[in-house]
């Protein structure tokens, strides 16, 4: 089996399936990748097909010395700093200068966790059930010794319902099932997840045209939160409108646009050319290394509109995924959209999970 081999995926559920045969994992917020082991080459490939061996030294070295000869598994790249998984530390690895990769591999070293077999010894495993290639994925890594781990697995749906609620903190994204007997299917959605979503009030201050869409349709909303010192900070975007509801956005926010920068909290942030604002705040319209030369530009809106939106969780001041639009609160002051309405999960020791996983 030869690169590239693109992942099985997910659907999302709304909760834990309560019959059948399943076997439930924490999810894991991190970089997916398939790693291929063929004697001296090793190969780490994301999802989306690029290598990333270069931006991870200190995994390839892990896994050359712990993987058998000829193996293909399915994992999760991750950095854990103090209690709770760091997303933004493990963005920071794909740097293209390689001193700072081997500074930041030093400084916030990388764990992957593995949670699937594609292939053992010349035996491709894709079309035996998963029940069959976890026991062997047990088996090759029953001597790993960090960074390298099996992600823990259960049966039972209680104990999946207890991880739910219990490692949230930590930073892991939610709970995985996937069927016990299931084939290995590439690129297709045939494992079911369960993620947190959470509900809360944000200011609308500004909006993105649709792509090809300019002056015809709204792409998406710009959302803030005020901060203890009162000041409106940027904590991502709402999307997912049918065309439509794009439409509508369009004239409906047409009555905000006027004079919408003259008073605007975000005033110093138009034109900004760097990814981070003066308060260390991600500026709305600046492009990034992960932005991928994307049109980033927006349009100002007076920040009087309050809109509720569902978000999974935070990642440091923002929203970690796109939030989705719920309905408009008229019935709200911009002024009451606070970091104080966001519940506070607090974190479970990651080193109890990683003992698990071991």
């Amino acid at each position: 089996m030869n690169p590239p081999v693109l992942p099985m995926l997910a659907k999302r559920v709304a909760e834990l399936p309560a019959e059948g045969k399943w076997i439930f994992e924490p999810k894991w917020d991190g970089f997916r990748a398939l790693v291929f082991r063929d004697g001296d080459e090793l190969e780490i490939q994301s999802r989306d097909e690029k290598p990333l061996n270069r931006y991870f030294p200190e995994i390839v070295e892990a896994l050359e010395s712990q993987l058998p000869p000829r193996a293909v598994l399915d994992g999760e790249i991750v950095i854990a700093r103090g209690s709770v998984l760091d997303f933004e530390a493990l963005q920071l690895r794909l740097h293209p200068a390689a001193s700072r990769v081997k500074t930041l591999a030093k400084q916030t070293p990388a764990s992957i966790v593995f949670f699937d077999l594609l292939s053992g010894g010349e035996r491709d495993l894709r079309n035996e059930p998963f029940e069959l290639r976890r026991m062997m994925l047990e088996d090759i890594l029953r001597n790993a010794t960090p960074p390298v781990y099996i992600t823990p697995a259960t049966q039972e749906r209680a104990t999946a319902l207890d991880w739910f609620r219990r490692f949230e903190g930590a930073g892991l994204d939610g709970v995985m099932a996937k069927p016990a007997s299931g084939n290995y299917e590439p690129d297709k959605r045939v494992m079911l997840k369960v993620k947190h979503e959470r509900e809360c009030d944000c200011v609308v201050a500004g909006f993105r045209w649709y792509k090809g869409a300019e002056n015809e349709a709204v792409g998406s909303l710009l959302l803030g939160l005020h901060d203890k010192a009162g000041k409106l900070q940027h904590v991502g975007v709402c999307a997912s409108f049918t065309a439509e509801k794009r439409r509508e956005l369009l004239h409906l926010l047409a009555p905000y646009r006027t004079n919408a920068l003259d008073s605007h909290p975000w005033k110093e942030w138009v034109g900004h050319l760097t990814a981070d604002g003066e308060t260390g705040g991600r500026v709305p319209g600046a492009q990034s290394r992960w932005s991928r030369g994307k049109d980033l530009s927006w349009e100002p809106l007076k920040a009087e509109l309050v809109v509720e939106v569902a978000y999974e969780h935070m990642q440091g001041s923002r929203f970690r995924h796109m939030a989705h639009f719920r309905r408009w609160r008229t019935d709200k002051r911009p002024q009451d959209c606070t970091y104080e309405q966001l519940e506070v999960v607090p974190p479970h020791e990651l080193a109890t999970i990683f003992a698990a996983a071991r």
